[in-house]
Order: C-alpha cells, then sequence, then structure tokens
C-alpha cells in the first residue's frame, strides 16, 4: 500500500499516524492520500497521454468534492452517471466540455439538464434513449452530441455483478445492430452522431478483453466510415483493476497504451478513457476500532465498529479486503482465525472469515485497505448509523473533506405528516 506503510511500529497515511486521525475524527472514517491519488493519475497520463487520450475520470467510484477538485486539478475530464455527479463534476470546477453523460437509464430531466450545460458528449445506450434524446434536444432547439454505447459482447472476466460487456447485460447496443442505430441517429435532425463508446465493466485484471473489444470497435469504425458517415470520437471506457490480495495483479497501463497505439491510433480519432477503481482503490483505507473480541463455541469474532453500511463490498460482491493492525505486529506473532464483523443486525455484516490475524483484542484500530472506490460512495445509513466522514491526507497535514453526521441532523432530514399529533 504506497501511501500507507508502518514507522516506528504505527500505519501511517503518508507522514502521519493513524491514530492521531481516529483521536481527532472518531472511527470508523475513511481515509485518503493524496500522494496515491496523483501518482495514479500521472501514471495514465504518461501511458496514454502520448496518444492524445483525455482521461475521464469515473465519479461513480468515489465521488468526494476533494478529489474531484484534485483531479479537475491535475487535467482530468469527468465521467457522469446521473444529474447529481454531474453537478458535483461542475461544482469541482471541470468545464462542461470536459464531461461526458454515460448510463443506461437516463430520465427526460437528466437529457435536459446535460444539454442545457453544453456537455461535451452523451452517450446514448439504446434506441428509445436515442429517440427521446432527439425529441429532447429539439424542444430546447439544439442538436445533441452523441456517441453510440456498444456491446461487444466481450467476457470481462471479472465479478459477474460488474461484468458490462456481454449481451446479456443491460448495457449498451448490440454490435449487431450498432451500424444500423448510427445510421439512423444521423438521420435525426436533433442528433449529431460523434463516435462511439464501450464499457466492458470493472476489476479487469486481463488484457485480452480489451484486445477483443477494440478490434471489434475498429472494424465497426471503418464500417461506418465505408458509409460515409463520420465517426471522430472513441470513449474507450475504463475497468483497469487493482490487487485486493496476494495472487492479483494489476494490468500494466504501458502494456494497454499499446493495444490502443496498435488498433485504434490509426483511425485518427479523439479519444477518451474513463477510470475509476484503478485511480481511487489503492488511495483510501477505511480505519476501524475493535468493539469486542467475542469467544464462540466454534470460532472467535472481532466486532468492529465498522458495518456494511460503511462498507458494504464484502456483502455485496463477497469482496476481499486486507485487513491490517494499526499497531505493527512483531515478524513472529502468532496469527489466529477470526471472523471480522460488524454491528448491524444482519448476518451479511461480515468482513472476512476465518481470516488470520495477529493477537487483537478490544480497543486496537484496524484499517481495511484498498477502500479508496465504491466504498464511501456506496454507504448508507442503515440502522440510523451516520454516514462515515471522510478525510484528505497530503503530507503531514490532513482535512475532513466529509464529516460525520450529528443524529440531529440525520432526523432533521425527515418531517410527520400534518395528521400527527406533535
Amino acid at each position: 500500500m504506497t501511501g500507507f506503510a508502518y514507522r516506528g511500529g504505527v500505519l501511517h497515511a503518508e507522514d502521519i499516524p493513524l491514530p492521531a486521525i481516529a483521536e481527532a475524527v472518531g472511527t470508523p472514517c475513511y481515509v485518503y492520500s493524496t500522494a496515491i491519488l496523483q501518482d495514479r493519475y500521472r501514471a495514465y497520463d504518461k501511458a496514454l497521454g502520448p496518444l492524445g487520450v483525455r482521461i475521464c475520470y469515473a465519479l461513480k467510484a468515489n465521488s468526494n468534492q476533494a478529489i474531484l477538485r484534485l483531479f479537475a486539478e491535475e487535467g482530468a475530464g469527468m465521467d457522469v452517471v446521473s444529474d447529481g455527479e454531474m453537478r458535483r463534476a461542475l461544482a469541482a470546477g471541470v468545464a462542461p466540455d470536459r464531461i461526458v453523460f454515460s448510463g443506461v437509464g437516463k430520465t427526460r430531466e437528466e437529457l435536459v439538464a446535460a444539454l442545457t450545460q453544453n456537455l461535451a458528449q452523451i452517450n446514448v445506450e439504446s434506441r428509445e434513449e436515442l429517440a427521446l434524446l432527439n425529441e429532447v434536444a429539439g424542444s430546447l432547439g439544439r442538436r445533441a452530441p452523441v456517441a453510440l454505447r456498444i456491446n461487444p459482447d466481450v467476457d470481462a472476466r471479472t465479478h459477474v455483478k460488474i461484468t458490462t460487456g456481454l449481451r446479456e447485460n443491460k448495457f449498451g447496443i448490440d454490435i449487431e445492430h450498432a451500424a444500423e442505430v448510427y445510421r439512423q441517429a444521423a438521420e435525426l435532425p436533433n442528433i449529431a452522431p460523434q463516435g462511439l463508446a464501450v464499457h466492458l465493466g470493472s476489476q479487469l485484471l486481463d488484457l485480452a478483453p480489451y484486445r477483443d473489444a477494440y478490434r471489434k470497435l475498429a472494424d465497426l469504425v471503418r464500417a461506418l466510415r465505408a458509409d460515409g458517415l463520420i465517426v471522430d470520437n472513441l470513449d474507450l471506457g475504463g475497468g483497469i483493476g487493482i490487487s485486493y490480495q496476494a495472487g492479483e495483479t494489476p494490468p500494466d497501463l504501458a502494456a494497454y497504451a499499446d493495444i490502443v497505439r496498435e488498433i485504434l491510433t490509426p483511425l485518427g480519432c479523439h479519444m477518451m478513457v474513463e477510470p475509476g477503481r484503478s485511480l481511487v482503490g489503492d488511495a483510501g483505507i477505511l480505519l476501524s476500532r475493535v468493539i469486542y473480541r467475542k469467544h464462540g463455541l466454534s470460532r472467535d469474532f472481532l466486532i468492529v465498529d465498522a458495518a456494511m453500511n460503511d462498507l458494504v463490498r464484502p456483502a455485496m460482491y463477497d469482496a476481499w479486503h486486507e485487513i491490517l493492525p494499526i499497531a505493527e505486529p512483531a515478524p513472529d506473532a502468532e496469527c489466529s482465525a477470526v471472523d471480522i464483523v460488524g454491528p448491524v443486525c444482519e448476518s451479511g455484516d461480515t468482513f472476512a472469515k476465518e481470516r488470520a490475524v495477529p493477537p487483537l483484542t478490544d480497543g486496537d484500530l484496524l484499517a481495511f485497505s484498498q477502500a479508496g472506490a465504491y466504498s464511501a460512495v456506496m454507504a448508507s445509513t442503515y440502522n440510523s448509523r451516520p454516514l462515515v466522514p471522510e478525510v484528505l491526507v497530503q503530507d503531514s497535514a490532513f482535512a475532513i473533506v466529509r464529516k460525520r453526521p450529528t443524529f440531529e441532523e440525520m432526523i432533521a432530514l425527515e418531517t410527520s405528516p400534518p395528521w400527527q399529533k406533535d
């Protein structure tokens, strides 16, 4: 975990010992490293910048304003999938002409908002959406800049719940019908088709699916151009994975760039990519504290103050997160198997089963690693637990970039109907 390392027997976030953050902010809380965020973005820029590929960060991975501003300062565009995400990107200072609006179920109101803001591109995923967008754009007296998202029917070889490029997935236009739909788009009075988009899924650890999909994409570009149609833009999607546990090796960005250079660069299109997890996943940890070590008949449990409402990935995807003690264990520390669980009243509130850990007891601090992506952004207030605060670290300074709401603030969001007595 670059940016998170043991120093003097204590796990640090950059130059700050994590116990200092726990003391100041309380637990559970998310902690992000500026150094890792910058490093990951600059690695993409180094690999793909020379090819003229724009990096549009996928907000759905982590939409905290401080992180968006950091990427905006680095020169990133943004990929959004809702009106709320678009507003977040704009609020973070991202220019509208650097924002792409994706998503399979955009509403009429969202299409109006995207056109009103003059976003760079709307990625259309169905004939039905194309017809609605044509109607909406006409009502506004505009022509909508469109890329058709193609479903290439390529197996991303990732978790079934985060694959998006197979024909049975809800995303995109089947590649068999893509040329026909593109021709129809070119005939619509309020649509300006300018390119194609593709996205295979998330947490890809193998580059072969990209090669297969990009070859299909390139063939489609050539076929459309042969028909006299304009195809100037290519949105290459995202999905490159990170290493959550031993044996998982992230794809090499230089090798990925070689695939883009070989297959797509000769087409002369403007290109963009939409990384999310690979920019922020390694940059965050969830800091938690052991409430009790409970001894059961068949096993021991570490009951921690973080729960599935704070970090849902293990419950939703059976996801693995390395769990590190904040106090560095001795090299010869004897480990024992425990279940690491939260306090929520669900059996699914389990982070790890029979995980080997060094001696840990009540009050000890833990870090759930690789928690920068699809973690805080997917949190809820189940069991009326407040949303977890988020902290950004830079060198020896840290700041709370989302506070923990009070119970009074949570309750104040709700009102009673007039027929109920005070």
